[in-house]
């Protein structure tokens, strides 16, 4: 499978870094084409002005800052999206990646005359996410885990129908020791391969 792993966080030497690193390797061991999009090192610009946002403006593919982003999105079957879960959702960075990539015409379009929204990347059959949170997971479920909502539940909309969805977190990683981070990177190691 051709597995594109969206990876946002900005500091290197980091446990998200050592993840992601995991996330790289299980997946090449596996035999899966990676290609991993890391949002700080290529300087990704999250910011959608008033220009993008407008009806008026050509589409995001015919942005060469944004074409390179929409080809990888367009090759990939497998999205895996590694972050910190910050303040209960998905980093800036990684929400002005969604906000400027995911875009009608690349995601989705819609029907004319309608708001019904037809899928535009149903070659994406799986979505796997791995995370940490600071809080524990009851804090999380209180707050309704809205990071967890966007992306099982609303980005798999342009996906193929039966595209499957893996969650794999880390709870309570501000009190976690050097034993639970080294088992949590097992565990993505073996939940990625299976």
């Amino acid at each position: 499978m051709r597995a594109l792993v969206v990876y946002a966080h900005p500091v290197e030497g980091s446990f998200a870094s050592a993840l992601r690193d995991r996330v790289v390797a299980a997946l090449g061991r596996a035999g899966h084409d990676v290609d991993l999009l890391d949002l700080y090192a290529d300087g990704f610009d999250p910011h959608l002005d008033a220009e993008e946002w407008s009806p008026d403006t050509p589409h995001a593919e015919d942005r060469p800052l944004l074409a390179a982003h929409i080809a990888r999105v367009r090759r990939a079957e497998w999205l895996v999206f590694v972050y910190p879960t910050w303040f209960g959702g998905v980093p800036a960075m990684l929400k002005g990646w969604l906000d400027r990539v995911w875009v009608e015409h690349v995601a989705f379009a819609r029907a004319p005359g309608s708001n019904r929204i037809r899928a535009r990347l149903q070659q994406i059959r799986r979505v796997s996410v791995v995370t940490t949170y600071g809080s524990p997971r009851w804090t999380n479920m209180i707050e309704g885990e809205p990071g967890k909502r966007l992306l099982r539940r609303w980005l798999r909309v342009p996906f193929h129908p039966l595209a499957r969805s893996q969650w794999i977190a880390l709870y309570g990683m501000d009190q976690a020791d050097a034993a639970t981070r080294t088992a949590f990177l097992a565990r993505v190691d073996r939940e990625l391969v299976r």
